[in-house]
């Protein structure tokens, strides 16, 4: 991806936002979020995976780390909300990653919905889709961009 600035890729975000109907304030595709993480201060990455995923699949440094769901079983965090708002500004940038892009899109309508103003969700999560093969981190996400993440 090229030089984008950030006022190109807020806009892409928006607009693919609006696009689908989403009650939040953008869609970043994996490279996107990183930009903006590193030309915008405030912006802030918030990791919804469980914390098995961050232990045995790998984590992003600097991510705020709260589960929306936990393992086993993927039950809901009922103090997710909370954490957020002792984490986070409402105000800021809050770009949401998940495994695939499916718990960090309803943390960020949740998120929304309590008054945060400027959410985002990341495309592809941090694994990205299943390949040919049914094996993830080949085909999109956050690893296979090549972006910064370290094995828990």
């Amino acid at each position: 991806m090229e030089s984008p600035t950030i006022d190109n890729v807020l806009a892409r975000a928006r607009q693919r936002a609006r696009d689908l109907s989403l009650p939040y304030a953008g869609v970043l595709e994996p490279a996107e979020a990183w930009a903006l993480l590193q030309h915008a201060p405030n912006a802030r990455l918030v990791d919804v995976r469980s914390r098995a995923e961050w232990e045995y699949v790998g984590r992003v440094p600097g991510a705020v780390e709260l589960e929306w769901k936990s393992w086993p079983g993927m039950v809901p965090n009922p103090a997710f909300l909370g954490a957020l708002g002792a984490a986070l500004d409402p105000k800021v940038p809050a770009l949401f990653m998940c495994r695939s892009g499916a718990r960090s899109h309803e943390a960020a309508v949740a998120a929304t919905a309590a008054g945060f103003t400027d959410c985002y969700n990341v495309l592809q999560g941090f694994e990205g889709d299943k390949d040919a093969d049914q094996h993830r981190n080949t085909v999109g996400g956050w690893r296979a961009a090549g972006l910064p993440w370290v094995q828990g």
